[in-house]
């Protein structure tokens, strides 16, 4: 990779060495282009499964991108530049996502990466993408190490948009102090990187607080929370954080009604879904309620952005991957347009674009990439478990961030 890197490096040095003005008085180095700009076109790219078990995330995924980029590009594109898009199925493999980034980067010489996919093929990949220095904007995933309080150095290029459990552990700690005056909270997560990443950013934002927080374990997947949940019911915690996904979360909560907790719960956006609530609330009922993030929404302007996305992707007009997608590619399109009138698009230049201003989410909040801040989303709504409700969810509020929370 190192090997790879320096040869691409090399050839950069020529480029720029062979367009040296030539004076007698001074030797003077003419900014250049980076690689997939020309003056007609935007190269980008990425890895991604669209075959196999996570093919019914990927093809819409793709979709949306696709659907976004032909908005842009029949409008006349920007600055005269159509963007064109790559994409390889890796098969959410993670040596075939290596040598697919690798293609991408170094034979095909894309400009960014818009969309990396999948937990297992990020993971692998996100040293490369660091050592190239290529823009890599949305990850569809919400890995701990895509987070960064102030990113540098060839950690810049990172620029996550969707919720980072890191990320959203603080906003769960905001929530239960702001909205519901905790002084002293529980958490019950699961030994795996999920958990251990929501925990991590609960005891960030409990520190920065002064909060007591008070910690229990679980196995992923298992069928026994009854010590976890002691735990905390003997600590008589305000509010109970559930940091645990789809697998867990019910034991976690039905081992709370069993034990006869009357303090409410609130669990990631992953688990915001009618399988769980279903799953729970005939043993929650009247004793507490159960609450769960959220990082899109529809309302107001929000509302002219999903009939855009419904009439650009009508096979997709519900998809919620397909939404993400769409997102994706208006993110990094907005870079572009901040650089409109620039007659030299580099990697830095870019990236100073992308952070000179938050970027509003078209379904969402505002995301701050400013001084390097790599947080995901920063801004979540709030629903509630509720019986009657189509989804079996209600939003009982809007999109804020901790800030706002906490005020």
């Amino acid at each position: 990779m190192m090997l790879k890197k320096f040869v691409l490096l090399l050839i950069s040095v020529l480029v720029v060495s062979s367009l040296v003005a030539c004076s007698p008085a001074e030797e003077e180095v003419k900014e250049v282009a980076a690689q997939g700009i020309t003056d007609t076109e935007v190269l980008i790219a990425n890895c991604a499964a669209t075959s196999g078990a996570f093919a019914a995330v990927g093809v819409p995924f793709i979709a949306g991108i696709e659907a976004y980029l032909k908005t842009v590009n029949d409008a006349g594109g920007i600055d005269g530049r159509t963007i064109k898009f790559l994409h390889q199925d890796d098969e959410f493999d993670p040596a075939k996502g290596k040598a697919c980034l690798a293609s991408m980067v170094e034979d095909e010489k894309v400009f960014a990466i818009v969309g990396h996919f999948g937990t297992p093929v990020v993971g692998a990949t996100l040293e490369d993408l660091k050592d190239y220095g290529i823009p890599a904007v949305y990850f569809a995933t919400g890995i701990g190490q895509l987070y960064n309080d102030k990113a540098e150095g060839r950690d810049r290029g990172i620029m996550p948009v969707q919720p980072i459990y890191v990320t959203e552990g603080q906003i769960m700690v905001a929530r239960a102090v702001g909205d519901f005056g905790a002084k002293t909270i529980g958490i019950i997560y699961t030994n795996d990187d999920a958990g251990k990443d929501l925990l991590k950013g609960a005891q960030i934002k409990a520190a920065e607080l002064g909060i007591t927080l008070v910690e229990a374990q679980v196995a992923p997947g298992t069928d026994d929370a009854s010590a976890a949940v002691t735990t905390i019911k003997d600590a008589n915690v305000d509010f109970i954080i559930g940091g645990a996904i789809q697998a867990t979360i019910p034991t976690i909560i039905k081992e709370l009604a069993a034990q006869g907790n009357d303090k409410d719960v609130i669990t990631t956006y992953v688990n915001v879904a009618p399988v769980i609530a279903e799953a729970v609330m005939a043993v929650t009922e009247g004793k507490f309620d159960v609450y769960g993030n959220g990082w899109v929404s529809f309302e107001g302007d929000r509302m002219n952005a999903l009939q855009e996305f419904a009439a650009a992707a009508p096979d997709y007009a519900a998809n919620a991957y397909a939404m993400t997608g769409w997102i994706a590619a208006s993110f990094f399109v907005e870079g572009l347009r901040r650089l409109e009138g620039d007659e030299i698009i580099t990697w830095e230049n870019y990236l100073d674009a992308m952070e000179s201003a938050p970027i509003t989410n078209p379904f969402g909040g505002v995301i701050d990439f400013g001084g390097g801040k790599r947080a995901g989303t920063q801004e979540m709504n709030l629903s509630k478990i509720n019986s009657t409700a189509p989804t079996k969810w209600e939003v009982v509020d809007g999109l804020r961030s901790m800030d706002d929370l906490l005020n």
